[in-house]
């Protein structure tokens, strides 16, 4: 019988390597491809493109696989980092790994690997895949805590039907553990924390060297003017670190936080305190949507969270001729225009939208 010839995305850290390993140990014919996926300063101290390579080809040759490289860079910068800027540009805040999961690893990456032969692609992301009455479904990872189905959910019918994620069923413990046995020289290595074009750098340098600065008065809801905003395209809503007020306005020594953007004025509104009302939001728009079967959820009972590391929440749906609204049972904190709002019920992740806006108390704003 032959074996099925499947292709790994393999990045240098030890999820992608693990991964590699098990599937060979599963009898497929493992072939690896690295992903180099930015150009611009990839020299630079920021940017681990060179170490993560040395790191993927060390492990290839100890797991015994093939691997290549493969530059998407023209991709990645025409379909994610053009609109990365186009959303900060209008004032929104993006999520750069969604759309690089559906328009590179299982785009661009699928393709490649269709060319060489491969019958199935496979990554070290923690999530699952269960095909059911010959659909395909989307499940959360078992590990709670690394689950990545939220960073996936705009994965299609045709890109889950040839997907692997063998590391869904694992806690990362037991990943690590793997590792170290097979003695991989990236064992340890730290996981990566952000997309490679930013890496650890400060985000607003990064930010400044693409979008311009346009200051502004910082105010508060009932229109003080407590500070000076350095562009509203460098903030986010809940945002607390870099907020830059000096000192304590009122003497209640609350932090201050972001909490509305007025892209007209130029003006960005702060509130007092991590429970501030206009940080809270009951509802949501979406649009840009996505569902993993193709259709919209038929239920109207689901939950949904609408930013990552959120726990899911209950809400009820509605569907609506350009994306559907979220109704939630509980407040929401910080819901922000350009993150995704992710629906699932229960394990199985239903898909998703991109937020265009929620109903935080702004008074006496508005």
């Amino acid at each position: 019988m032959t074996k099925k010839r499947v292709v790994v995305g393999m990045s240098g850290g030890v999820d992608s390597s693990v991964t590699a390993w098990l599937l060979k140990e599963q009898g497929y014919e493992v072939i690896g491809l690295f992903m180099k996926n930015w150009e611009d300063d990839d020299d630079s101290e920021y940017c681990s493109t060179r170490q993560d390579w040395l790191d993927a080809a060390s492990v290839a040759d100890k797991v015994g696989v093939d691997i290549e490289a493969v530059n998407f860079a023209t991709e990645y910068k025409d379909r994610v980092f053009a609109d990365f800027l186009r959303e900060y540009s209008a004032g929104r805040t993006p999520n750069p790994d969604v759309l690089c999961n559906a328009e590179i690893k299982f785009k661009s990456f699928l393709d490649h690997a269709m060319g060489l032969g491969a019958e199935l692609i496979a990554t070290g992301h923690y999530a699952r895949v269960r095909e059911r009455n010959g659909a395909f479904e989307l499940l959360k990872g078992l590990d709670a805590s690394k689950d990545q189905s939220y960073f996936l959910h705009r994965l299609n019918q045709a890109q889950l039907s040839k997907t692997l994620f063998p590391l869904g069923e694992m806690p990362k413990t037991q990943v690590r553990d793997i590792a170290h046995q097979l003695g991989l020289s990236n064992a340890a290595k730290k996981d990566s924390t952000g997309i490679c074009f930013i890496g650890e750098r400060p985000f607003r340098d990064f930010l400044n060297q693409y979008l311009p600065t346009h200051k502004g008065e910082m105010k508060t809801l009932d229109g003080r003017v407590v500070g000076e905003h350095v562009g509203l395209s460098f903030y986010t809503l809940g945002q607390r670190k870099g907020i830059g007020i000096g000192g304590d306005k009122r003497g209640n020594g609350e932090p201050w936080f972001a909490v509305h953007k007025d892209l007209k004025a130029n003006v960005l509104y702060v509130a007092q305190g991590h429970d501030a009302p206009a940080l809270y939001a009951t509802m949501l728009h979406a649009q840009d949507v996505s569902f993993v079967a193709g259709h919209a959820p038929t239920q109207r009972s689901i939950a949904a969270k609408s930013r990552y590391r959120q726990a899911d929440s209950a809400c009820e749906f509605v569907g609506l001729a350009d994306g559907f609204e979220l109704q939630f049972a509980a407040p929401q904190w910080a819901v922000t225009p350009g993150q995704s709002a992710v629906l699932y019920d229960g394990d199985v992740c239903l898909g998703g939208g991109i937020i265009t806006a929620g109903n935080p108390d702004l008074s006496p704003l508005v």
